[in-house]
């Protein structure tokens, strides 16, 4: 049977050949293909363009994984995902739970793989990764040996594919809590039921950043579990931890029973409230930690997304003592680093406080940023001083 192909128009083809791994529908002209299938994508001219995964039901139709005309097999498949262990090697030393497979990053698009200790969680996020799951679960039964591996497949992303959201067994056994090391502390995760695949891994090496930072009195806001809390509280005289959810709050304090931790208390509210009323009462911290959920999941909530940064960085600056540390942090991928810096800025002006940038950070190493995909790049970390 003859490969299936699609041809796509000019304009498709040069987001492709300026380094983009995305074609939207409406830049399709013919195709041969049906849902999942791995196609030969060609331009108008007929000249072979690469290697996708083809959708029948989301607006990204293609997905690049390969400029190179060769069989896409077993082997294909397994080498990438060797090569993308080799990559973190470095960077996760000592990690106890980690990314191991980023998607376009690693070049097998919609698929996420994340390591936690002697437990994988994965995600099938489009027609095509679903389709070579039996595949892809052989060989990371082979190259890791897990204990367990886990689908997380209930992201909404799915639904745009015409896939069912479903969180299911695929190997082994995986318990209901996995306690795993990260940067001295032992943190419990959910990975049947936690945020993402079971928790923030993204935030990882900016935990640790911040605890270098971090001093005195500290406001842990939108905390969580608590692992930005844990990780500043040897640091801190006291770690207040904030968050909306009782559950996530539950976890926090699971948390801190596994580290012993001392000096952390828990609150459940909402953080935009709370900061308003601390900031109507005058009252000061030495730290205050902002790690909100994303405020812009899509380019029409841009602009009530810059609003709410600035309250909430507004209201942080007002209440920081001088000599005081912000660790403010974006996970909306609609707002750039360059706005967000923008939105920081204002709010320093705002609040009449001389702030100085010590580190402008992303997310961890493990979830890498494909320089011509700006999508790959989406949480923002600033460590900033106020004088």
């Amino acid at each position: 049977m003859a490969e299936p192909e699609v041809v796509i128009q000019q304009h498709g083809a040069g987001r492709l050949l300026a380094g983009h791994q995305w074609v939207y529908r409406s830049d399709l002209r013919s195709s041969t293909a049906q849902a999942g299938d791995v196609v030969r994508v060609l331009d108008e001219r007929r000249r072979f363009l690469g290697r996708a995964f083809y959708s029948d039901r989301s607006e990204i139709c293609l997905r690049v994984f390969t400029r190179e005309d060769v069989p896409v097999d077993r082997a294909f498949l397994a080498d990438r995902i060797a090569r993308a262990a080799r990559l973190r090697r470095p960077m996760t030393e000592g990690a106890g739970a980690y990314r191991l497979f980023y998607a376009e990053s690693d070049l097998i698009p919609s698929l996420i793989v994340d390591r936690y200790g002697d437990y994988l969680a994965i995600q099938t996020l489009s027609q095509a990764t679903e389709r070579l799951k039996p595949e892809l679960l052989e060989i990371l039964v082979e190259q890791f040996a897990p204990r367990g591996i886990l689908e997380r497949n209930d992201p909404k992303v799915r639904l745009l594919e015409g896939l069912e959201q479903k969180v299911s067994l695929l190997y082994g056994e995986v318990p209901a809590e996995v306690i795993v090391c990260e940067n001295g502390l032992r943190l419990a995760y959910d990975l049947y039921h936690g945020q993402k695949t079971g928790g923030f891994l993204d935030q990882r090496q900016n935990r640790a950043a911040a605890a270098r930072y971090a001093h005195g009195e500290v406001l842990d806001c939108f905390a969580g579990t608590g692992p930005f809390s844990l990780s500043v509280s040897p640091r801190a005289e006291h770690v207040e931890a904030v968050d909306l959810s009782g559950a996530a709050l539950a976890g926090a304090r699971h948390n801190i029973e596994l580290n012993g931790a001392q000096n952390i208390s828990l609150l459940e509210a909402n953080s935009f409230d709370l900061l308003r009323q601390y900031d109507d009462a005058g009252r000061q911290f030495d730290t205050i930690i902002l790690d909100p959920p994303a405020f812009a999941k899509n380019k029409r909530n841009i602009s009530a997304a810059c609003r709410g940064y600035r309250e909430i960085n507004l209201r942080s600056l007002r209440l920081l003592r001088p000599e005081g540390v912000l660790v403010t942090c974006s996970c909306s991928h609609h707002i750039s680093e360059a706005m967000f810096a923008q939105i920081v800025a204002e709010a320093a002006l705002d609040a009449r406080r001389q702030a100085v940038v010590l580190e402008r950070r992303t997310q961890a190493s493990d979830h890498p940023i494909v320089l011509t995909m700006p999508e790959t790049y989406y949480l923002k970390c600033f460590i900033i001083s106020v004088l």
